[in-house]
């Protein structure tokens, strides 16, 4: 059976699809008064914000304590946009204050049935298409520098501990980590099998994941505290780097190739474009079956774009294939939107074969750890 480009692509922020954003809090005993309160502020400061339509708060009639806030968006990328910036966990921290726990679920929306949709206008061509299949798989990366000069000690730490027990329930498992650096960038991305809050959970509750995560305190340039749970949700907050797209190729077969990270700073305010540009040129990849490039997950905060690829053969026999550019005027495009390598004042100036394989070199992020979680007995 053929299976469509459409069915390759698991994860999409970029399809135009109307976005339904689902938070469920549990919040401490007696703050359901002062959660309201901080909700209403909320509310108003949100109401401005680009893309957002409008927003329900409910209250369990079950357990007072029980709540829920879900939030529709124009699309993926605007709303991300406003997830990821500082003003946002300001703007959350007194809803953090009076919670629990909180576990924020994001969907597309497929369809919207009923009489009130039927009387609605809102477009179709904003639903998402069709469902998307995939592995039941979930990505999620995190990224944080450390001083400069403590990179080899920091690699060491990182590359050192013992892998978490893989098992998280009869429902969740860790299937891989892959850890890269890049200067004094650390870039952790995960693969999980199931829930992704639990598993991030279960991670955090390992006591050799937190040993390393001590060790590396002292070398962050972002403090925090991980005895202060106000202090770390925090800094994990802002630490995250979404999955923004993914797509495989029809017969991609991870036992036959390499994984690599690439490090795509873009110019200022460039970051959502790169990515979706980025994107497309992995869905075209798709199609090629000789394209050594055989998987590719985009994640993207603000102006910091991670492109990691999983890739058949060795990585610099096609430069144009690991950067993403191959075709026409692909990489001139590239260059618009980054920071790039520049060339040296005096220095003849690359041919464009020397400039993709300087700049696939350049983006390349060095790998500190990986790690596939063993088969389930």
């Amino acid at each position: 059976m053929t299976t469509t480009l459409s069915e390759r692509v698991s994860q999409s922020a970029f399809d135009g699809s109307l976005l339904r954003v689902v938070l469920l809090l549990d919040l401490h005993e007696g703050a359901q008064r002062q959660f309201f309160e901080a909700y209403e502020q909320l509310r108003h400061d949100i109401a401005s914000v680009p893309g957002h339509i409008g927003d329900q708060l409910c209250q369990s009639f079950e357990n007072p304590s029980q709540w829920l806030i879900t939030s529709e968006w124009e699309s993926a990328p605007q709303y991300l946009a406003w997830v990821n910036s500082d003003h946002h966990a300001e703007q959350v921290r007194p809803l953090g204050a009076c919670a629990r726990s909180m576990r924020p679920l994001k969907f597309t929306v497929l369809r919207e049935t009923g009489r009130g949709y039927d009387r609605a206008t809102r477009p179709t061509a904003r639903l998402q298409p069709a469902p998307r299949l995939g592995a039941d798989l979930v990505r999620h990366a995190l990224t944080f520098t450390v001083r400069p000069g403590s990179e080899k000690e920091v690699a060491e730490i990182l590359s050192g501990y013992a892998s978490p027990a893989a098992r998280v329930d009869e429902h969740t498992r860790l299937r891989r980590t892959s850890l890269f650096m890049h200067g004094n960038r650390v870039v952790r991305t995960v693969e999980v099998q199931g829930d992704l809050t639990a598993a991030l959970r279960h991670v955090a509750q390992q006591p050799e994941v937190r040993a390393v995560e001590e060790a590396v305190n002292p070398y962050l340039e972002q403090d925090r505290n991980l005895d202060d749970p106000e202090s770390a949700r925090m800094f994990f907050m802002r630490a995250g780097l979404p999955a923004v797209h993914h797509v495989a190729a029809a017969e991609a077969d991870p036992a036959g190739t390499e994984r690599h990270a690439l490090l795509y700073p873009a110019r200022p305010g460039c970051g959502p474009a790169l990515a979706r540009f980025l994107a497309r040129q992995d869905e075209a990849a798709a199609h090629r079956p000789a394209d050594p490039v055989r998987s590719s997950s985009i994640f993207q905060r603000d102006d910091l774009v991670v492109r990691l690829i999983d890739v058949r053969g060795p990585l610099d026999a096609d430069p144009e294939a690991v950067l993403g550019v191959r075709g026409p005027r692909k990489a001139a495009v590239l260059e618009r939107l980054t920071t790039g390598p520049a060339t040296p004042a005096g220095a003849p100036a690359p041919t464009p074969a020397e400039a993709r394989a300087r700049a696939a070199a350049h983006r390349t992020m060095r790998l500190i750890t990986d790690r596939h979680a063993p088969a389930p007995s």
